[in-house]
Formats: structure tokens, C-alpha cells, sequence
């Protein structure tokens, strides 16, 4: 425990390659390459030109700053136009920002901006969808739910031989009903209540969960104002959380690399920690 890797590329939880990095109050950008997708832009970095989708959780700068530098890298490159997944009542305000760039810039700033909200969902490459529910922060924000949907024979048509199948969807008869798993799940900034809400957070193959505050320096009610998690109510709620694997994200820069370590060997139930990878990149 506390040894596993959390270089940009190197993760691979649950079968998936997961990269990023985010730290709380400066940066977070969680890319998942097999999904061709991205959760927040961060600072715009480098390594986030590939990703063309981007689904947004809120307007704060330490998760949608870089959204015109990603814009911009990307045009500069012939890349195309990226898309960007936004709760739909930020979406006037960063038109608005991007059109500043584009003024001061002198360039176009290609990109798609599509609103998602509650209710709402949006496919992704292969068999994926994204939905959003509300999360709980000092900004209005959203987290992200995304299910792989499977065809499913239905139940009626158990015990059916392969022949008389095949008549049947020959014929145009659907036979089949479409089956959602949940796969991976991202709070963003969020209150820990998500958790006890939204069945999709406890069930995903992979929880993508921020856990900013750590220790005895902040207490549970100042990271609840504050709109955060704190690791008390994760490890009051061990027992909830079904997932294959977690990864944690967004630790103030108050800790370091080791005091992080050290404190989840310390803190989380063995059932718990086994499970849990922090994602250190950039903390020393």
C-alpha cells in the first residue's frame, strides 16, 4: 500500500488507462484516453491537446482556466475543434470569455459548446453515455455518471434456441434491451452527501473522488463550507463504496507526497485502502 504509481500516464484502475492530475485550488484535469474524454481542462496543459471532449463540472478557474488555451493549441495544430460538455447556465459566461480571447487574441478559438444538465445525457466514443447530477460546492456544479450500455436479450426470449432467434430479429422483432452499467463515476468539487445520494458514485467500476482536506488542520464543518470532502466522511462511510477501484484526487497543496501516503496507510480500513489510489502528480 502507498506504492502505486501516479505518474500522468501510468495509472490503469479497473482495466482503465486514467491520466491527469489535479490539486486543489490550482489545477484539475482528469483524462480517460479509452473513453476519448476528459473531465475538467485544468491549466490547459500539453498533454490535454489530444482529448477533443471535454465534460465540465464548473466555472471555477483551477478546473475551466485553461479552456482557451486548450482551444487555441489545438487550432495552432489542425487539430479539430474540440467539444465541450458545459452546465448549460455557465455556457453565456464562457462564450462571453472566449470572446475576450478571441478579441485580444486575434484568433478564432474554434469549439463546440454543448449544455448538459440534469436530466440530461450525452454519448461518448464507443458504447458510453455521460449524465450529470447535481453536486454540492460553492459554485453551482455538476459531477458526472458514465455507463457502458450493453444489449441485453430480454427475459422473455430466455431459453429460446439460436434458430428461432434469428427468425425473430430476422422478422424485425427486438429481442434485445439495452443494459447500463456504470463505469466511471467523477464528483468534481463536491460535499461528500453525493455519495449517499447518487447510486452511480458507490456502484461505478471507478470512482473518480476529490478528498481535498486530510488531517486534524481542517476540521469536517470547515471543508463542508468550503464545499469540499474531508477524509473523516469518507472513512465513516467505508462500507458504502462498491467500487473496483478509487481514485483520490484534489489534496490541498497544504500536504505533501508522503504526508499523503502516510496518512491513507494510517487512516482508511484495509478493505477501503486496498482499493484507493491517490493521484499524486505534481506534489513533491
Amino acid at each position: 500500500m502507498g506504492s502505486k504509481k501516479a505518474n500522468r500516464f501510468e495509472l490503469n484502475l479497473a482495466g482503465m488507462p486514467v491520466g491527469g492530475h489535479s490539486v486543489g485550488g490550482f489545477e484539475t484535469w482528469i483524462h480517460l484516453p479509452s473513453m476519448g474524454m476528459s473531465f475538467d481542462i485544468g491549466r490547459g496543459h500539453e498533454d490535454s491537446l489530444a482529448c477533443e471532449t471535454i465534460l465540465f463540472t464548473h466555472s471555477h478557474i483551477d478546473h475551466l482556466g485553461g479552456i482557451a488555451t486548450h482551444a487555441a493549441a489545438r487550432a495552432l495544430r489542425g487539430m479539430r475543434p474540440p467539444t465541450y460538455v458545459l452546465p448549460p447556465h455557465i455556457i453565456p459566461n464562457v462564450e462571453k470569455l472566449l470572446d475576450a480571447w478571441r478579441s485580444l487574441d486575434g484568433g478564432d478559438l474554434p469549439c463546440n459548446l454543448v449544455p448538459l444538465g440534469v436530466g440530461d445525457e450525452f454519448e461518448l466514443k464507443g458504447r458510453y453515455i455521460a449524465r450529470p447530477y447535481h453536486a454540492i460546492h460553492r459554485a453551482a456544479a455538476q459531477g458526472y455518471v458514465i455507463s457502458e450500455f450493453r444489449d441485453k436479450l430480454k427475459s422473455c426470449h430466455h431459453g429460446k434456441p439460436g434458430h428461432e432467434l434469428k427468425q425473430l430479429r430476422d422478422s424485425g422483432a427486438a429481442i434485445y434491451e439495452r443494459n447500463e452499467v456504470p463505469v466511471v463515476a467523477f464528483t468534481g468539487d463536491t460535499c461528500i452527501d453525493v455519495v449517499d445520494r447518487e447510486e452511480g458514485l458507490r456502484k461505478a467500476r471507478l470512482l473518480i473522488m476529490e478528498v481535498t482536506f486530510l488531517d486534524e488542520r481542517v476540521t469536517v464543518a470547515s471543508a463542508r463550507e468550503r464545499g469540499h470532502i474531508h477524509l473523516d466522511e469518507v472513512i465513516e462511510r467505508a462500507e458504502l463504496f462498491e467500487n473496483e477501484a478509487i481514485l483520490m484526487t484534489h489534496f490541498s497543496p497544504r500536504y505533501n507526497r508522503k504526508r499523503i501516503a502516510a496518512v491513507l496507510d494510517e487512516r482508511l480500513p484495509p478493505s477501503l485502502r486496498d482499493r484507493v489510489t491517490p493521484l499524486l502528480t505534481n506534489f513533491r
